[in-house]
This record gives C-alpha cells, structure tokens and sequence, in this order.
C-alpha cells in the first residue's frame, strides 16, 4: 500500500516535513511495509519558501535592498540554477514584517525593495520567478516594484514620481523605455490568494489599507489614486485593470504583476503543487494523509486541505486529514471528502501540550490511523 503524506505546516508548532516524519514513524510501527511518498505543501503564505526549497533545491541569495520607508535592509530570496528559477516572497523586502505596528504608513510606502530583488535575479539569469505576495506593507500598486526594474511614472510636467501609494493620482504617463531587457525572457507566477478588485469598497484600499497604518483620509486618497492609475494602465497596457481579479492584491501589486511583469496569477496552493508535480505523485497512492492547524470553515478558501481534496477527489483517492484542531460536525467533514479525521487537541491535556509536543500526538494519531487501516 502506498501513502502520500501532504500537509501544511502546523503554526508555531510543526513544519511539513515534521509532520511527514511523525506520520511515517506512526503508520510503519503498524505496518511497516507501507511505502510512503512526502509531498509537504503550503498555500503561500509565511514558511513557503522552505516548501518551495524542498522541490528546487536552491541555494538563498542573500543582498541590500530598500524597505518600505527606502531604508537599507538585508533581504534573502531562494534561487536554483539548475532550474533557473526564483522564489521571491514580497514580504522580504517590501512586507509588515520589517516594521514595528506605529510605523505602518501605507500611503508612504514603497515596493522598490522587492523590484530590486527581482532585479538581482534577473541579473543572475533567472528565467522562471515565482512571486509570493503576501504580508506587504505596501499601497503603491506596484510601481515602486517597477521602478526598479526600469519603469519610470511622470506627473503632468513630465517629471519622475516617487513610487509611493500617495502619489498614485498625480502619475500622467508611463516612460517604458528604460525597462529591463531580461523582464521579456521571464516567465512570472504569483501566488495570488485574493479576488479584490483594484480600487472601490472592495480594492485594494479601503479592504487592506487600514490595516497598514491608513486613517480613513488616507484610504479615500489611495483609492482615488488607484482608480486615476487604472485609466493610465489602461491606456498603456490595453487592459481593463479593474476587471483583473486579484488587482486588488497586496495594495495592488496583483495588477502590478499582470501589467508590468506579464505574470500569472494562481492561488498558492496550485502554484505549490505544482513544484511538488503533485497530481502525478498520487496517481499511485492508497491513502493521502493531509493536515494543518485547524479544519474549519475557513478551508475551503484557498487552503493547502482544499487543494489537496481537490486532486485526490478527481482520482477517487481517500484522504485522511491529521490537524491540530478540528471545528467541523462529522457531516460537514464527510461533505468536505475527508475520509478520516482525527485533532491533536483529541490527544493533548490542552493547547499549550498541544503546541508543545505535536510530533508526539501526530504520531499516535498516525498509529491509531494505521490500527484502523487494518480493521477495514
């Protein structure tokens, strides 16, 4: 019998790879003839690139590059030259995570720094670059990003922008003749989770921006702004900016992608699997065992459990889910296609034991998994 093994990370507490090690250890003190495949996925956000890295094998770029606030930070991305392939999470350069909460200022921020990384890969021959855009401290719709890579935005004097959120309505025209000749012979994907619109009660700025340091002044400015960008992108790109779902993305960084960088929007989950060849890998498999932190309503919105269901329910393959904690009734688990489901709160004295020795419990519910197996 052959077993896939394809979970998310469990927060704070397992990685993917632990995960499939406590799975395997469980199952084969049971059945120790089990052959096993370890697929570890994510769906984009914090802890991917360590995914990512699994499948291409790359080696982390590690360079000096602008923050949000055009400050000097250290920031890494995951490059593999066999493949010539990048992985580039915005959040590096341009993300959340490089300030203190009374520093947010979305309306001043800047996405240069993640167009310089981009940048370096390209100089590094990079010919395939996978984009995560999550976590941005950003409003600027990208145009930091692309004035790094050679685009130039000029008001009505025909003078250059700072590439920041604020300055957004005062852009007249786009110069593309300095662009970077090697953005031509780059195929992007970016792993794009949300279907906002660029700009309007559901865009980029009044959905996102507030949480980024806009006061409600600010949220009314950015939105103009990108709703005066849109009919500039329009004019220059012949496309219908608003109409792109997930424009709204990362403070518009979704349309910065499908304009500037003629990238492919995908959900995370897909652009992992992917890498991870990953509806091949299960053509064989008996069993899929699956697992996050938590089963709940929330799963069937872009997360790695309903982008695994997805493949194996079009090859009829069971899927047992293993996660930390469990808020669905049996019937909504059954609805999901979840052939089996068991928590790690169903094992622990309580979330702190939990937290703290989930490799322990998953392996016990990988044992109780395999007891079961053999009762079928």
């Amino acid at each position: 019998m052959k077993i896939v093994v394809a979970p998310d990370k469990f927060k704070n507490s397992l990685t993917g790879m632990e995960f499939c090690n406590a799975v395997e250890e469980g199952v084969k003190s049971v059945i120790p003839e089990f052959e096993f495949l370890k697929l570890p996925l994510a769906d984009g956000g914090d802890g991917t690139i360590d995914v990512v890295n699994y499948y291409l094998k790359g080696t982390m770029v590690k360079l000096v590059v602008n923050n949000p606030f055009f400050e000097a930070v250290e920031a890494s991305y995951l490059y593999a030259e066999g493949t010539q392939t990048a992985f580039i999470e915005m959040a590096e350069a341009s993300g959340a995570k490089l300030l203190k909460p009374e520093q947010f200022d979305c309306t001043n921020a800047t996405t240069f720094g993640t167009g310089e990384l981009i940048k370096d890969a390209l100089i590094k021959g990079a010919k395939h670059i996978i984009l995560g855009i999550g976590g941005s401290a950003t409003n600027d719709c990208g145009i930091g990003m692309a004035t790094a890579l050679g685009y130039r935005f000029l008001d009505e004097n025909n003078k250059a922008l700072k590439p920041i959120g604020a300055n957004l309505s005062k852009i007249a025209s786009i110069d593309i003749t300095a662009v970077h000749p090697k953005l031509r012979d780059v195929h992007f994907k970016v792993a794009c989770d949300v279907s906002n619109p660029l700009y309007g009660k559901n865009g980029a700025a009044y959905v996102y921006a507030p949480q980024k340091g806009a006061t409600k002044e600010d949220v009314e400015l950015l939105d103009k702004g990108l709703a005066s960008f849109a009919k500039i992108v329009n004019g220059v790109f012949q496309v219908e900016a608003q109409h792109i779902k997930g424009a709204g993305a990362a403070g518009g960084m979704g349309l910065a992608a499908k304009v500037f960088l003629k990238a492919d929007l995908k959900p995370g989950i897909n652009l992992i699997k992917g890498l991870a060849n990953f509806d091949d890998n299960i053509e064989e498999a008996d069993w899929v065992i699956t697992g996050e932190g938590k089963l709940d309503h929330q799963t069937l919105s872009g997360k790695t459990i309903q982008g695994v269901l997805t493949s194996a329910k079009a090859q009829n393959k069971k899927v047992a889910a293993f996660c930390g904690a469990i808020d669905l009734s049996e019937k909504e688990i059954e609805n999901l296609g979840i052939d089996y489901a068991d928590a790690v709160l169903g094992y622990s004295e309580n979330l702190q034991d939990a937290m703290e020795n989930s490799f322990t419990y998953v392996k016990k519910m990988a044992k109780a998994f395999a007891e079961k197996l053999l009762s079928f």
